[in-house]
């Protein structure tokens, strides 16, 4: 399979080494950007990442460090095959790390990444960058893990973002507060796109330096002349000086009217007229993008902002190029790769961000699974969800659990973003919830409306008539208006009667009768079946609509761009 199965986008569900090494999906040089945000706790203690895993507490550091890699058996046989398979200087950088910190969390950690970026330099096209976003806590040393894959000499920049303005709590009293993150840039090699970005002048500069108008427009003046002498001594128009430009440039800007002079004996200045200039080039200290905030918060914990993606994306890639991130999250990559017309391939290892991001593409850019983007990874038809749902190794059981809820499109109650595994504690019967708006009538209450609430149970073992009657207890609890029990196993003729003597929700305002209690299949999600409820609203916090500019509507269609 070659370069033509990437026209369309698709989103990967899975682990991404495994994914990535599958060169049916990813063949070399197949990518013209990668960017990534790889897991990594910043809130835990510093120390105790390097704490040797061995010992009785060994097992509360690695629970408490659920969103990270442990050192156990996958880390020890992923460095085993860094050493015996990876370039030489992989192999070397490695193994030299763990002499120097050991077999801990913060090695595991690094150790798995090396695999993947091992991978990831392979899939990148000669002419593509990778974009590495992390915390101080690791950044030192996956910078010489990525200096020994992609060479020193293909290091771009460490980009500096203030993404806010300081930490509050007590960990600042300590030390300095942290108000940044730190990304790091590689080319795969000198053939590397770059387009420059520039941001536009501040006020407080215009007005100091603008300060002339002519017929042309407002313009300010800036030397011709060459500080540092150089071998451009020569008289221009009845001055010698050391000019910045060749004479032959001196003459033309002359005659089009671009020098000035402030009097017949002063060197001559050069006019940039502000609605002909593009601004200030971007640096490699980036404060003018906030962390995300008002309408694109997503309520996802570590959600970047559109706007520094799509700085990202435009500098290192041109409309129609394929843009992957391998740690996907809530999307926000995909969704500037989209916006700004490039294709797009996105992997990660929970259902719930997958469904996170199915729900982002929709609610931004009316996408639809199956139809305009490939999902590869999620069950199609039932003995896949069985295969889902016993996946001891991946956390299974919550996967199956995020997987069913996203078929409904309700919000679950124990997702934990980043982490395969759900929340501690009891979901008191309850996986999920859907909402819907009951609009009260003006006399009885304004015009206002009632939000209600059905609740979602999902079973993916064995199922009883007990648990339809747990669920009705669980619906009044909860002061729900309706319930769904979802389950991977067929019912029972008794809970199917459990289920009818719940009786009906009737909505004055829809006048709708619903069944109170609903059991619905996988195999009747797969089918296309749904709730039978008024219509939900608010069930997640949906991303902002997007309208492209007239700027952007120019051109081929994204219909076009992307093959259909």
């Amino acid at each position: 399979m070659g370069e033509s199965n990437f026209k369309n986008r698709a989103l990967y569900y899975g682990d991404n080494l495994d994914i990535l090494r599958n060169r049916e999906y990813f063949p070399n040089e197949c990518v013209d950007l990668i960017y990534l945000d790889p897991p990594f706790n910043s809130n835990r203690n510093y120390n105790v990442l390097f704490k040797s895993e061995s010992g009785s507490d060994s097992e509360a550091q690695i629970t408490a460090f659920e969103d990270a890699w442990h050192w156990g058996a996958a880390a020890e046989e992923t460095y085993q095959e860094l050493i015996l398979a990876a370039p030489a200087k992989t192999a070397t950088a490695v193994e030299a790390l763990l002499k120097l910190i050991d077999r801990n969390q913060m090695m595991a950690y690094l150790v798995m990444m090396a695999a993947r970026l091992v991978e990831l330099h392979r899939v990148l096209k000669a002419s593509g960058s990778l974009y590495l976003h992390c915390d101080p806590n690791a950044a030192h040393y996956l910078k010489i893990i990525l200096d020994a894959i992609f060479g020193v000499k293909n290091f771009k920049n460490e980009i500096v973002w203030l993404r806010k303005q300081g930490e509050r709590h007590n960990l600042a009293k300590l030390r300095l507060p942290r108000a940044h993150d730190v990304i790091f840039w590689y080319v795969k090699s000198r053939q590397a796109k770059y387009n420059i970005q520039y941001v536009p002048y501040s006020d407080e500069y215009i007005r100091k330096n603008y300060r002339h108008k002519d017929e042309r427009g407002v313009y300010a003046t800036f030397p011709c002349t060459n500080r540092s002498g150089g071998n451009r001594r020569y008289e221009f128009r009845g001055i010698t000086r050391a000019w910045r430009f060749a004479p032959q440039r001196m003459e033309a800007m002359y005659l089009d009217g671009l020098l000035t002079q402030a009097t017949p004996e002063s060197p001559f200045r050069y006019k940039k007229y502000l609605d002909k200039n593009a601004g200030v080039k971007v640096e490699d200290v980036w404060l003018d993008i906030p962390q995300v905030r008002g309408k694109e918060v997503l309520g996802y914990p570590t959600q970047k902002p559109l706007a520094l993606l799509e700085r990202i994306i435009r500098a290192s890639s041109d409309e129609g190029d394929v843009v992957l991130d391998p740690f996907c999250g809530c999307g926000t990559a995909i969704a500037a790769a989209h916006k700004l017309r490039r294709r797009w391939l996105g992997i990660d290892i929970t259902h719930l961000s997958i469904a996170l991001l199915k729900y982002r593409l929709g609610d931004m850019f009316a996408l639809k699974s199956g139809v305009d983007y490939r999902v590869i990874g999620e069950p199609t038809h039932e003995d896949e969800a069985r295969v889902l749902a016993q996946d001891s190794d991946n956390a299974g059981r919550y996967q199956f659990e995020w997987w069913a809820l996203s078929l409904l499109q309700a919000q679950p109650m124990n997702g934990q973003a980043g982490s395969r595994r759900g929340r501690k504690g009891r979901d008191r019967g309850v996986d999920g919830i859907i909402h819907f708006f009951e609009p009260l009538e003006p006399a009885d209450g304004g015009g206002k409306a009632r939000v209600r609430k059905v609740v979602v149970q999902v079973k993916s073992g064995k199922v009883k008539a007990g648990d339809i009657r747990d669920l009705k207890g669980t619906v009044e609890r909860e002061q729900a208006a309706m319930s769904v029990f979802v389950t991977l196993e067929a019912p029972t003729q008794e809970m199917l009667r459990e289920a009818l003597a719940a009786g009906y929700y009737e909505s004055p305002f829809w006048a709708g009768k619903y069944r109170r209690l609903q059991i619905l299949t996988i195999g009747d999600l797969l089918g296309g079946a749904g709730v039978n409820m008024p219509p939900p609203h608010g069930t997640f916090k949906q991303a902002e609509f997007y309208k492209p500019s007239a700027a952007s509507r120019e051109g081929k269609s994204q219909k076009g761009l992307f093959g259909g």
